[in-house]
């Protein structure tokens, strides 16, 4: 679904990622873990051509994303859910959603279909989404990215101040893109979460590749995995 080839990308003259390179398979969930500043974000950013790489390759489905802007990479069939959520204040949580809705070759969405998963959002439909708490805001931001009819999700922090049973909606979204054949990208400070529904791993330090595998070796190895992510955990 997605090559990441030997990536540089730096903000300014500051370089953030040093030949970042993995892969996502059709369906496969992989996780991006590391400490703070260890170039997450910024891989996403940099498959969003929201920060462009000087340098590698990124494929989707064999073709380049590299001369594209970001609204075409998202047509191209990639899903973001950000971690501020980006969600307009002013709008409807109706008005929110439909601002997602795309077609592309990938599996198409429906906001019953979305309501469905996230029940609450039957009742909200008309609310201000400046109203809405944490866990309402990030159930519009998944909605809207699936609207958008992607084979592949990008997941920034999706846990990140949210009640432990609306993480657990949150997983089991993830879980359920895989069955329908679509990829997740999932970048998460807490490991725990991150690899209760991963399927591959890469661990970056100081925008490097410290380590990828398969993620029930990450597991089933504690050593490596206070070696690799120490105080991420």
């Amino acid at each position: 679904m997605l090559e990441v080839r030997a990536i540089d990308t730096y903000y300014g003259e500051t370089q953030a990622l040093f030949d970042v390179s993995f892969d996502v398979g059709t369906a496969e969930v992989l996780t991006l873990l590391g400490a703070n500043g260890a170039g997450k974000t910024t891989a996403l950013r940099s498959i969003l051509g929201l920060t462009r790489p000087r340098k590698g390759d990124i494929l989707l489905d064999g073709q380049s994303l590299m001369a594209r802007e970001t609204h075409e990479i998202a047509r191209a069939g990639i899903g973001w859910v950000p971690d501020d959520r980006r969600i307009c204040p002013t709008l409807s949580v109706a008005k929110n959603l439909s601002l997602g809705i795309k077609r592309t070759r990938y599996r198409a969405w429906s906001v019953s279909e979305v309501t469905e998963i996230f029940s609450p959002l039957k009742y909200l439909m008309a609310r201000e989404a400046e109203t809405l708490s944490g866990g309402e805001m990030q159930m519009v931001a998944i909605g809207r990215a699936l609207l958008g009819s992607p084979g592949l999700v990008l997941f920034d922090e999706p846990s990140q101040g949210l009640a432990p049973k609306i993480v657990d909606d949150v997983l089991s979204v993830i879980r359920r893109l895989k069955r329908e054949g679509i990829a997740s990208i999932v970048v998460e400070q807490n490991a725990e979460i991150a690899l209760s529904v991963a399927d591959s791993v890469v661990v970056l330090a100081q925008g490097t590749v410290a380590w990828k595998g398969a993620a029930e070796e990450l597991k089933a190895d504690p050593a490596l995995k206070r070696k690799l992510l120490g105080g991420a955990q």
